[in-house]
């Protein structure tokens, strides 16, 4: 390049930084007067005596527009925001730094390591991706070991497909969770943990988790007293660093508890910026946001990205807005049931009420059939289940109901699992065959 043409560049380059001043802080938002922004954009918000060391600086991001005057959403408190504070456009969405080091590591939402710790120099990612283009997602034709004998055998879950796990509170959602993370044969767990109790993290890595799960996961953690933009980014954070790895051609499991939460942080930030309430509640954002997020994991041309989802189903009614949603957009659900675990079964998988749309897709003919003929039997006992605790069926009226009350203890003891208890694939079709033949 000649050294006129660079001259003229430099001529061109805006040497001025422009800044804003906050307005007004109303509930959970900031509103500032400048500088221009776009949604998305991460803002930094300085005290007046920031440059002499002695003030502070609160990350913020860019959430909507009210006239001249631009909305921010801090990603911490906004107690001590005052006016006249000054505000600065970065002009780039969140980016996080991603690669090896991250293994083994909780991170927060911003992709920082809660224990304090440094990360080394990286590759910059940024949170908001678009979902792989459909002509580029090779078709399902692969099972994944998620070491669950009721799930491997009678709900086998491929490669890039993604389920969700619906369930009300304390049935087990987090233990079978964890499970997964340490049975799976998938090369990395991306696990994302939204809206917990603050004691529910460590006790999740260190219970259900594990040394053996943690190993070969990334944790990204926002409790439920964080903001809601924090938690909402925490679930953005978690599936962008699951991208980067299917990218380097991995097969990614990426867990995420809870959906609900996520919903629930997003009608917050859109009640505050003045959406209307549409079904039981939630703003239209929830219902364009869900899809936009759980679209984004699945097979791409590199790699996969498994998606497993819980639902925290409220009063266990498993219609409600979120539920039907997300069903809708998921290749199957999981259902965990509170009479099964009163029961004493664990994991609570309801096989009746649980189905994987690809299962037969990516199964054998003779593993498709015994998993039908187990469904059976349970159908069947599940029909005169009240008659048979009464007393009121004789032995012999029906051959079907015979044969489903001989099966039943077999069936049950089939889907129990001890917690450390890992059963490879073989292990499963092995047990499977064994049941079928009675």
């Amino acid at each position: 390049m000649r050294a006129i043409d660079v001259l003229e560049e430099i001529d061109r380059v805006d040497t001025y930084k422009r800044f804003g001043r906050v307005k007004q802080v109303i509930g959970i938002m900031i509103e500032a007067e400048g500088p221009t922004s776009s949604i998305g954009d991460i803002c930094y918000i300085y005290s007046r005596d920031f440059h002499n060391r002695k003030g502070k600086k609160i990350i913020g991001e860019v959430v909507g527009f009210k006239e001249e005057t631009i909305i921010i959403m801090p990603y911490t408190s906004v107690n001590e925001i005052a006016p006249g504070w000054l505000v600065e456009n970065t002009g780039e969405s969140l980016k996080i730094k991603v690669g090896d080091a991250l293994i083994g590591k909780v991170l927060n939402s911003l992709g920082q390591p809660l224990d304090g710790s440094n990360l080394p120099n990286m590759p910059l990612f940024s949170t908001e991706q678009e979902p792989p283009n459909p002509l580029k997602r090779p078709p399902i034709r692969e099972s994944l070991e998620l070491g669950i004998r009721a799930i491997d055998g009678l709900l086998t879950i491929g490669k890039g497909q993604r389920i969700g796990i619906f369930a009300g509170s304390g049935v087990g959602k987090s233990t079978l969770l964890g499970m997964i993370a340490r049975n799976t044969k998938a090369d990395l767990n991306v696990i994302a943990l939204i809206g917990e109790r603050g004691r529910e993290v460590r006790e999740f890595i260190e219970r259900d988790l594990g040394e053996e799960g943690l190993r070969k996961s990334i944790i990204v953690a926002a409790t439920s007293d964080q903001p809601a933009l924090m938690r909402i980014k925490g679930a953005y954070t978690a599936t962008a660093i699951a991208e980067y790895f299917r990218k380097k051609g991995l097969d990614v499991m990426l867990m995420m508890d809870s959906v609900t939460r996520i919903a629930l942080a997003q009608r917050e930030v859109g009640l505050a910026i003045g959406e209307p309430p549409a079904t039981k509640g939630y703003t239209p954002s929830v219902f364009s946001m869900l899809p936009k997020l759980l679209e984004r994991t699945g097979t791409d041309e590199y790699g996969t990205i498994t998606g497993i989802y819980t639902v925290l189903v409220d009063g266990d009614d498993f219609n409600e807005p979120i539920s039907d949603t997300v069903r809708g957009i998921l290749d199957g659900h999981i259902v965990l049931d509170r009479k099964l675990a009163n029961k004493g079964q664990y994991p609570a998988i309801n096989i009746l009420k649980s189905v994987s749309r690809l299962m037969n897709e990516i199964v054998s003919k003779e593993h498709r059939l015994q998993a039908e003929r187990i469904r059976d039997l349970l159908h069947t006992y599940h029909e005169s289940e009240d008659l048979i605790h009464i007393g009121a069926y004789k032995k012999g009226t029906s051959k079907e109901i015979d044969e489903a009350i001989r099966y039943h203890p077999k069936i049950s003891a089939f889907l129990k699992q001890n917690i450390d208890e890992k059963i490879t694939m073989e292990q499963t079709i092995h047990a499977l065959n064994e049941l079928i033949k009675g």
